[in-house]
């Protein structure tokens, strides 16, 4: 046997339709989603991998400024003990002249040294033409040392050298008597393009930058090289507060005051000198690359959700129209089987007068015979016939004939008291009514109401003696169903009691069996 094939309500229709379109938007949002927190964790391991990268430069970077620093310091403690042990006879400071020339060229990040006496006036430096008249007397790490008895080194803010104009970092120290009493300062120049030079060899990108700070705020080197860089005053800006309030060391995104550009910048502070260095890579470099691949991964993800949503949609269009021809299917087979059903009646029923056909009739005596045998009941038939009906189509007509056998039906139909009773047009103007479970008595009460009920119709009808439409009717009971009962012998028998009322005077019933008839004579 075929399965019957599922038919889902309209409601279950609906439920299907909104469960594929959530599928489908499910399906775009988790990809979507999937592919935005991806991107945005790329984007914050490129920040974290830039902050590394950040820290270890500036860490490479302090170390250097220390080394360049000591350095020079070292020479400046070898010139404040060969001063203090061999004096500034004429030819000591020749000998420290050749000295400092001697350390200058050794040393590529000086620019120059030089000695001063405790009014600010040079007496040695390590230029060739030993200018002995040069004088400091106005420079801040000169008035610095004279009112300061640190003995420790002064990194001061960068000027321009007078003997040559380039910019320089000094680095200097005091020069004690040996009463303990301010007698001068040693003082190294450093290039400031030595730090600007070294800087050149890393990659900040374009936008970049690396600058060395002092702990008081003022810049003394940056790259790139900005008109007001060197000796700007960053203690007002945002990294400098970091600086001060951290320890020394960290990294935060900040928004440069000199040039606008926000920046990663990673600051560290050396470890010998009170300064700091930050080295600063801008944000839109460092996101540049993942900006690229964002963009790229974003474009092909809406492609893709595209190509989804196009598909799904037009998955959920095949859905809604296999739903809607399954609907017109349903709707098609609810309309035949209505059809079906109205035929079967039609194909049942007398088109006159609304009773059951012949057809229905010979099914249901065989039914009814089945029935009344298995279940040892009597089964009872009436067979009516309209007295003198072709009279009446003859006086009145045909369409007044099928009007009286409208009514007659009506009268019959009005018998069928149970649902297993059956009221037919037997043919013609006859009639017969099949009572399952019935006896004698019963028919015979049904017969009777029948035919009393026509007579109080009184439907005109002068070709009968009584002047109005009478039925004859025969009636045949089986009590006792044996196996040479059958639907012909049945109607036979109740035809023959017909024919014996008819033939007695019409108007009255009688049974099959001898009896005495009751009814009118």
């Amino acid at each position: 046997m075929r399965p019957t094939p599922t038919v889902l309500t309209p409601t279950q229709n609906a439920t299907v339709t909104s469960s594929a379109i959530s599928f489908l938007l499910l399906v775009c949002i988790s990809l979507t989603s999937l592919i935005g927190w991806t991107i945005w964790e790329e984007r914050a391991d490129q920040l974290s991998e830039s902050e590394v990268t950040s820290d270890n430069m500036s860490r490479s970077l302090a170390r250097h400024a220390d080394d360049t620093f000591k350095a020079a310091d070292t020479s400046l403690l070898g010139l404040s003990e060969r001063v203090l042990v061999d004096g500034t006879s004429p030819a000591a400071l020749e000998r420290l002249h050749r000295l400092l020339m001697l350390r200058v060229k050794e040393l590529p990040q000086l620019q120059g040294l030089a000695i001063f006496d405790k009014e600010g006036l040079r007496i040695v430096n390590s230029l060739p033409n030993k200018d002995e008249y040069g004088s400091s007397a106005d420079r801040e790490y000169f008035l610095f040392h004279r009112t300061n008895s640190n003995p420790g080194p002064h990194i001061g803010t960068p000027f321009q050298a007078r003997s040559s104009g380039d910019w320089v970092i000094p680095l200097s120290r005091r020069l004690d008597s040996a009463d303990g009493q301010f007698a001068g300062v040693v003082l190294a120049t450093i290039h400031v393009n030595y730090f600007i030079n070294f800087y050149q060899t890393f990659d900040i990108g374009q936008h970049g930058a690396i600058a060395l700070i002092l702990d008081n705020g003022i810049q003394i080197a940056r790259r790139p090289l900005l008109p007001d860089s060197l000796g700007r005053d960053m203690s007002k800006g945002p990294l400098y507060a970091l600086y001060k309030h951290g320890n020394g060391n960290g990294s935060a995104m900040i928004k440069s005051t000199q040039d606008g550009v926000e920046r990663l910048n990673g600051y560290r502070r050396l470890n010998y000198y009170p300064i700091f260095i930050t080295t600063a890579l801008s944000k839109d470099e460092i996101l540049a690359s993942w900006q690229r691949l964002a963009i790229v991964r974003a474009i092909l993800t809406l492609c893709i959700v595209a190509v989804i949503a196009v598909l799904g949609l037009r998955l959920v269009r095949q859905i809604k129209m296999r739903i809607h021809a399954e609907e017109e299917a349903r709707n098609a087979r609810d309309a035949l089987q209505d059809l079906n059903v109205t035929l079967e009646k039609l194909a049942q029923q007398d088109g006159l007068t609304g009773l059951a056909n012949r057809r229905k009739f010979d099914q249901a005596i065989d039914h009814a015979l089945s029935r009344a045998k298995q279940s040892a009941t009597p089964l009872a038939m009436i067979l009516i016939d309209v007295d003198y009906f072709k009279k009446f189509n003859d006086l009145y007509g045909h369409v007044a004939g099928d009007e009286c056998l409208r009514q007659v039906a009506a009268v019959i139909k009005a018998s069928e008291q149970r649902s297993n009773d059956l009221a037919a047009r037997y043919g013609g103007e006859e009639f017969a009514v099949l009572l399952p479970d019935t006896n004698l008595d019963g028919a015979l009460v049904v017969a009777e109401s029948i035919r009393k009920a026509l007579h109080a119709l009184k439907i005109e009808h002068v070709g009968n003696t009584a002047g109005i439409v009478t039925v004859s009717a025969g009636i045949d009971v089986l009590t006792s169903i044996t196996e040479k009962d059958s639907a012909a012998s049945f109607v036979s028998a109740a035809d023959a009691a017909l024919y014996s009322a008819k033939a007695s005077g019409r108007d009255r019933i009688q049974v099959h069996h001898p009896i005495p008839a009751t009814g009118n004579p």
